[in-house]
C-alpha cells in the first residue's frame, strides 16, 4: 500500500531571527521541494503553509507560516517534513524512492525471486538498487536493459541482469 504523506527533508537547524529554519532535502534537486506550498509534520498530521523557500548552499531555507521567532522554530528542529503525494505529479516511468523500497525483485524469463529492494543509491547516471537474498547483498542498476517492469500495484520489479551480474549466488539460491 502506497504511503500518502511521503519523507522529503528535514528542518536541522534555525536561520536568522526571523522564525527561518533551515531544511535538508532528501528530494533530487532543492528546487522541489521549493515548489511546495504546504508541507506536513507528524506524519502528515500538522498542515504547514510554506510562505518562502530558497535553496541555499546544500540545504534550504524555508519561512513556514506562524513562526515568526527564533523561540517558535526551535521545537520543530529535527522534525520531519511530509509532502502529500497528491501534490506531486511525476513523468511516466518515475516512481517515488518510498515506493520502489520492498519490491519484490523477480527475473523476468525464468520467475526466480532474487529478494526485496531495501535501498536505492543515487550515484550518477543511473540508479543503483540494492536488494538482499539471505546473506548475500545483490546490486543491479535501474536501467532499461535491466528493469523490464515495475509494479507498484502488485509489488514487484520484472528484471533481466546482466550476463555476470548476479554470478556470486549460490546455483542453488538463483
Amino acid at each position: 500500500m502506497k504511503k500518502q504523506f511521503l519523507e522529503i527533508g528535514k528542518i536541522v537547524a534555525t536561520q536568522g531571527i526571523r522564525g527561518e529554519v533551515r531544511v535538508q532535502y532528501y528530494c533530487d534537486s532543492a528546487e522541489v521541494i521549493c515548489d511546495f506550498d504546504t508541507l506536513y509534520l507528524d506524519k502528515g498530521k500538522t498542515e504547514m503553509h510554506v510562505t518562502r523557500a530558497y535553496p541555499h548552499k546544500n540545504i534550504v531555507v524555508m519561512k513556514l507560516d506562524g513562526i515568526d521567532t527564533i523561540e517558535q522554530a526551535q521545537p520543530i528542529i529535527g522534525k520531519i517534513l511530509y509532502m502529500d503525494r497528491e501534490d506531486a505529479e511525476l513523468e511516466e516511468g518515475l516512481y517515488f524512492i518510498q515506493d520502489i523500497i520492498g519490491l519484490m525483485v523477480k527475473d523476468v524469463d525464468t520467475g526466480v525471486e532474487y529478494g526485496k529492494i531495501t535501498d536505492v543509491y543515487q550515484n550518477g547516471a543511473s540508479d543503483v538498487y540494492s536488494i538482499r537474498k539471505g546473506n548475500t547483498e545483490l546490486m543491479f542498476p535501474c536501467i532499461d536493459e535491466v528493469v523490464i517492469k515495475t509494479d507498484i500495484e502488485n509489488g514487484e520489479m520484472l528484471i533481466r541482469p546482466l550476463k555476470g551480474l548476479f554470478d556470486d549466488i549460490e546455483g542453488d539460491e538463483k
